[in-house]
C-alpha cells in the first residue's frame, strides 16, 4: 500500500503538482536504505536535494554600491548637456551674427558700387555744365 502511495506521489511530482509535505514525503521515502530497484533511479536525485537544502553559503560577499557611481555619472550627464546647450546657444548667435555681418557687408558695398556710378555720371554732368557755361559766355 505504501509503496503505491509512493509512486503516485512520484508520478504527481514529475507532472510538478505535489505540495511541499509531498515533496518531504518522498525525499524522506528516498533517503531509506531499502528503495524498491524499479524506483532507484529516483534515490539519488531526492537524496541530492536532501543534501543540496542543507547546504549554506559562508563567505562574506564584498558589496560596492554603484548607488554613488550612477549619481555621479548622471551629475557628469547634466552638465556636459548644460554646457552643450549653454555654448551650442553661443555658438549659434556667433554664426547669425557673422552672417548678419557678412549680408550688411555685401548691402553696404553693392551701394558704394551705385554710388560711385552715380558719382560718375554727376561729373559728366558737371562737365557739361561748365562747357556750356563757356559756350553762352563767349557769345
Amino acid at each position: 500500500m505504501e509503496l503505491d502511495r509512493i509512486e503516485k506521489l512520484l508520478e504527481k511530482y514529475l507532472e510538478a503538482s505535489t505540495s511541499v509535505a509531498e515533496e518531504k514525503e518522498l525525499r524522506t521515502y528516498f533517503s531509506q536504505e531499502s528503495v524498491p530497484t524499479h524506483l532507484e533511479q529516483y534515490a539519488p536525485m531526492f537524496k541530492y536535494f536532501s543534501l543540496a537544502k542543507e547546504e549554506r553559503f559562508t563567505k562574506q560577499v564584498p558589496l560596492k554600491t554603484r548607488r554613488d557611481y550612477f549619481k555621479w555619472a548622471s551629475i557628469a550627464a547634466v552638465a556636459v548637456l548644460m554646457f552643450g546647450i549653454y555654448f551650442g546657444n553661443e555658438y549659434q548667435k556667433q554664426k547669425e551674427a557673422e552672417f548678419a555681418y557678412n549680408e550688411t557687408k555685401k548691402a553696404l558695398n553693392l551701394l558704394a558700387d551705385n554710388f560711385s556710378r552715380g558719382t560718375e555720371k554727376v561729373a559728366y554732368l558737371n562737365e557739361f555744365e561748365n562747357t556750356k557755361q563757356k559756350i553762352y559766355n563767349n557769345n
